[in-house]
C-alpha cells in the first residue's frame, strides 16, 4: 500500500508562510510533486499590485524550496529536521502566477554532501515552465550553521559598537 503524506506532519512551515497545499507525489530521498491553488484571498496580493495580483516571484521560488524539502524532511532519519535554504543557483522566472492559477512544484534531490543537499526544482501552471532553480539546503545542526556562523547570531563586538 502506497505511504499517505501530510505537509504539515513534514514541514515546520504554519499560515501565512507555507506555500505547498498538497503532496501529490513524495518519494523520500528522491523526488516529490506538490501544489499550490494560487487563491485572490491571498494576503500579499493585497500589495502586489493593487488591481493586477501577481504572485511574488520569491514566493514561487519558495514553494519550490518548500516542494524540495518534502524530499529531504520526509526521509526517516530527517524526520522533525528543519532545512535552511542555503544558497540558489540559476533561478529563473519565466512568467507570471496569477490569481486562480494551481501551481504544480516539480523536485528531484541531484546530490548530498554531508548535510547539504542539491536538489533541482522546476514550477508549472497548466504545463507551462513558470519557474525553475536549483536549492542548496542544509539541514539543521550542520556546521555551517552552527554557533557564531548562525544567520542570527549576535557578536558582542557588534553589539558595542551598535551601542555607540
Amino acid at each position: 500500500m502506497k505511504e499517505k503524506f501530510k505537509v504539515e506532519d513534514i514541514l515546520p512551515h504554519r499560515y501565512p508562510f507555507l506555500f505547498v497545499d498538497r503532496i501529490v507525489e513524495l518519494e523520500p530521498g528522491k523526488r516529490a510533486v506538490a501544489e499550490k491553488n494560487v487563491s485572490v484571498n491571498e494576503p500579499y496580493f493585497q500589495g502586489h499590485f493593487p488591481g493586477y495580483p501577481v504572485m511574488p516571484g520569491v514566493l514561487i521560488l519558495e514553494a519550490m524550496a518548500q516542494t524540495s524539502g518534502l524530499i529531504i524532511l520526509s526521509m526517516q532519519e530527517h524526520r522533525g529536521k528543519i532545512g535552511l535554504l542555503a544558497g540558489m543557483e540559476r533561478a529563473r522566472i519565466r512568467r507570471s502566477v496569477l490569481p486562480g492559477d494551481k501551481l504544480m512544484m516539480h523536485a528531484e534531490l541531484v546530490n548530498v554532501k554531508s548535510n547539504i543537499c542539491f536538489i533541482d526544482a522546476k514550477a508549472y501552471v497548466d504545463n507551462d515552465l513558470v519557474a525553475e532553480c536549483r536549492f542548496i539546503m542544509a539541514l539543521q545542526g550542520s556546521r555551517i550553521f552552527t554557533g557564531e556562523n548562525q544567520p542570527h547570531a549576535k557578536s558582542s563586538e557588534g553589539d558595542e559598537e551598535s551601542k555607540t
